[in-house]
């Protein structure tokens, strides 16, 4: 039977107000803040054509106190799948337009149903979170709304990639979404993401902050660690979100999008033997190494604003995908703390569950001393990245560039916590503690008495490092696979990343770690 004009008028008029959202009016007023609606959000995610939408015609049946009239057009959330570069993808974006992209049971029922399909699917999910929060009219519904989101990203961890992106307001309970998710993007403008604002601080501990203290996207990428990635607007969010799923498979059953060439390069690269100063405490930035071990110089640095003593970063070693974590000698000289700790270790585990390879490139003085890490607890922060690693069962390949002293040693993957193959570059110092520290402790009548006292220091300092710290002591007794010039690194990797796809290594059957969180 054909389908009658009404009903075919009826339908087009349905679906022009559901697609107009909160109105022209309110579309222009984004525009004009330099922001897309919750739909171009999508559109722009998605390659062109691919969109399928769920839910359009959504809305909660029942009238709330002060909604008796007001409509919700698509209940504030749009929500569907696409594809981008050819893979399928899950997301759903909260449209502030409408009742300000607040949450109730039928706009959580979206999301949920959005989540559901991802992990049934085995696709990644995006979010773009743009919401005032909580629908107060629906009381105590919103709040258990709330919850099944949570439990579905919890669910969904480790088993499909998920990337939240702060697009606008995400306060109080609606924070709590995308911290659970792996990675959060946030927009330098018109976003802003905390648990409590200035006026309720102020109202209940009498302090004055503002909310670029406390809810911008600077305070959560440099000092609180929140987020992963700030972008300048919408475009360039969805443009970051792009390239980590280039990185990342669809889920944790797939290998990552490795670009493997039959013929495998193993050509020599000598600047990397001018790029390491001869001086260990001559600092020098980690990322060039990294740049000339990545294919092309092409790799993506994670939270580079936070904890920048250790690098973490996606990139590929002859077309195999790859996660680098590396000590940064230019910040805090390398020095493992609390910030970088868990910073680390959560990218460990990420990799991990996701198939990613681990390269570890090494030059760390050891853990932070200091009165104010060990009683914030260095000690349970530390032991996350070592629980991180040998609970870790991808391939794990480990360079020692240069200082490789005492329990930051083993916690920056030694050959004792899993590692595959361990490189060392002649530069390498492996030891328990640092040259002029040991020297203190094991020759201090000889330097008491000497007449040069930095004289003798130096010389002593010199000694232990030939016979306590050298790379060929390690190697002797099988600590280290094989010491390497600088410009070998990179086909060393390669070679072994290679041999190393096929891996398989399990662990005692059991729940999950305990991790010291």
């Amino acid at each position: 039977m054909a389908i009658s004009k009404t009903l075919a008028d009826e339908l087009e008029k349905r679906r022009s107000v559901a697609l107009a959202g909160g109105g022209e009016a309110k579309t222009e007023a984004r525009h004009a803040k330099g922001k897309m609606t919750a739909r171009e959000r999508l559109m722009a995610l998605f390659t062109q054509g691919t969109f399928q939408e769920y839910g359009l015609h959504a809305q909660h049946a029942t009238r709330h106190f002060g909604m008796a009239d007001k409509s919700i057009p698509t209940d504030a959330v749009v929500c569907g799948t696409g594809f981008i570069d050819g893979r399928p993808v899950a997301g759903f974006s909260q449209d502030f337009s409408v009742v300000g992209g607040s949450l109730g049971e039928i706009h959580a029922k979206k999301i949920c149903h959005t989540l559901d399909h991802a992990v049934k699917a085995g696709v990644p999910v995006i979010g773009f979170n743009d919401s005032g929060g909580a629908r107060i009219q629906e009381g105590v519904g919103a709040l258990s709304a709330y919850g099944q989101v949570f439990y579905r990203n919890v669910q969904l961890s480790g088993v499909v990639p998920q990337i939240s992106v702060i697009a606008g307001p995400c306060a109080g309970g609606a924070a709590y979404s995308p911290a659970l998710t792996d990675f959060i993007i946030m927009t330098r403008h018109n976003a802003e993401m905390f648990i409590c604002g200035p006026e309720v601080i102020r109202a209940v501990t009498g302090q004055i902050t503002t909310m670029a203290e406390i809810g911008s996207a600077e305070a959560h990428a440099s000092v609180a660690g929140n987020i992963h990635f700030i972008a300048e607007d919408d475009a360039h969010a969805v443009a970051i979100v792009h390239r980590l799923l280039s990185f990342l498979p669809s889920n944790n059953m797939m290998d990552p999008p490795h670009r493997i060439e039959p013929d495998l390069s193993v050509a020599d690269d000598p600047v990397l033997d001018d790029i390491v100063p001869e001086d260990s405490k001559v600092p020098f930035d980690c990322r060039k190494v990294i740049e000339r071990l990545a294919d092309g110089g092409d790799y993506l640095e994670v939270m580079p604003s936070f904890a920048a003593n250790i690098v973490i970063a996606f990139g590929r070693i002859g077309g195999v995908v790859v996660g680098f974590v590396s000590n940064q000698p230019t910040v805090k000289a390398g020095t493992l703390d609390i910030d970088a700790s868990d910073k680390a270790a959560r990218f460990v585990r990420f990799c991990n569950v996701f198939n990613i390879p681990l390269v570890t490139l090494v030059d760390v003085p050891g853990f932070l001393p200091g009165v104010q890490e060990e009683r914030r607890g260095i000690i349970r922060h530390g032991a996350k990245m070592l629980f991180a690693y040998a609970s870790a069962t991808v391939p794990k390949i480990t360079v020692i560039m240069r200082k490789a002293y005492g329990g930051a040693y083993l916690a920056m993957c030694s050959q004792d916590l899993g590692a595959d193959r361990v490189l060392a570059w002649p530069t390498a110092e492996i030891a328990v503690m640092g040259a002029e520290g040991a020297v203190n402790i094991l020759y201090k009548r000889d330097l008491e008495q000497a007449d040069d006292r930095k004289a003798k220091s130096k010389e002593l300092a010199d000694e232990y490092r030939e016979e306590f710290a050298s790379p060929y002591l390690s190697a002797g007794k099988l600590f280290v696979s094989d010491i390497i010039q600088p410009r070998q690194t990179r086909s060393a990797i390669a070679l072994t990343l290679r041999g190393l796809l096929s891996k398989r290594e399990t662990r005692p059957p059991k729940k999950h770690g305990n991790i010291p969180l």
